[in-house]
């Protein structure tokens, strides 16, 4: 008998071609799910597939049927994995199938912060550079080549950051936010250490118990006053009230943010009211979502239902 599929929030992965998922059992597809409905919608489903819908200890005793839940994306942080282990109710997630695109995307971020990019395509579509000078020297803009560049988190995707921070002629530096001692091609810092010596941040860990506000206020403090941060894994990591402050106070240069902690953003985040918007680049959680990635996504969503399928 074909199990039955239930994706909750088809729409994040953009309309792509979900036939290989589809022709591995009874598909149900559904745009978006409100937590009432998640019940009604899959009390007789045997694989669930989310992304941002909740699976939380409550909603997963109330699913008899349910056998796996694939989550489509890489972080688990939207699933009681405890309450799932309880069940019997197996959880995978997609590995890797990001990994290019986000380290991409944080690099692009890090060269937009320095090279002032919002700013000035702005005084370019504003009609300002056709009224003004030849030249605009406004913002002063840097090169990313000779910087010091940390990471914090060293997994597929902030290895990958590292790969192409050193292409670019950075120094490379990175904090384990696990504890876990490995041979690596850079070296350990602490993450105070860290935070003081590098001229660019990026944060590619989990969002878990040990890392949630792991950057707030203080760790802002210890930043030079050159310095960008940028967050493409988790919102929750980074203090949001914490770095509207150090940026309205000018103790960073920038940040680039593509998670926050609740999502869509809140209309009263300080975020959207900061003294000067050009010291935050911003993008509402895409920078995995590229066409490539969304194809390899899919991919892995597939193999994961074939392996539960083929115990």
């Amino acid at each position: 008998m074909r199990p039955k599929i239930v994706f909750l929030d088809s729409y994040s992965v953009g309309g792509c071609d979900l036939s290989a998922i589809r022709r591995l059992g009874d598909y149900t597809g559904y745009e978006f799910t409100r937590r009432e409905q998640i019940a009604e919608r899959c009390g007789d489903a045997e694989i669930v597939i989310t992304n941002k819908v909740v699976l939380d200890a409550d909603i997963l005793r109330r699913l008899p049927q349910l056998r796996l839940i694939c989550i489509a994306a890489t972080g688990m942080n939207n699933v009681d994995l405890e309450a799932a282990a309880e069940l019997g109710i197996e959880v995978r997630n997609a590995v890797g199938y990001s990994t290019f695109s986000v380290a991409e995307a944080t690099i692009g971020a890090a060269l937009a912060l320095l090279r002032e990019t919002a700013y000035y395509n702005n005084y370019f579509h504003s009609g300002a550079y056709s009224k003004g000078r030849m030249f605009c020297f406004d913002r002063p803009t840097a090169q990313i080549r000779g910087k010091n560049w940390g990471i914090v988190g060293l997994g597929n995707i902030g290895r990958e950051a590292a790969r192409l921070a050193t292409a670019f002629g950075c120094r490379v530096r990175y904090c384990s936010t696990s504890g876990v001692a490995r041979r690596e091609d850079y070296e350990a810092m602490s993450l105070d250490g860290l935070l003081g010596w590098a001229d660019i941040v990026s944060i590619h860990c989990p969002l878990n118990e040990h890392t949630r506000n792991l950057i707030g206020s203080r760790e802002l403090a210890l930043m030079r006053p050159s310095a960008i941060i940028i967050n493409v894994a988790r919102g929750g990591i980074i203090d949001e009230q914490a770095l509207a402050d150090a940026l309205n106070a000018g103790i960073l240069r920038g940040a680039a943010l593509d998670v926050f902690s609740q999502e869509p953003l809140p209309a009263d985040s300080p975020l959207l009211h900061l003294h000067d918007r050009y010291r935050l680049l911003a993008s509402p959680h895409n920078a995995w979502s590229s066409a490539e990635a969304i194809e390899r996504l899919v991919g892995c969503i597939a193999d994961n239902i074939e392996h539960h399928i083929g115990k």
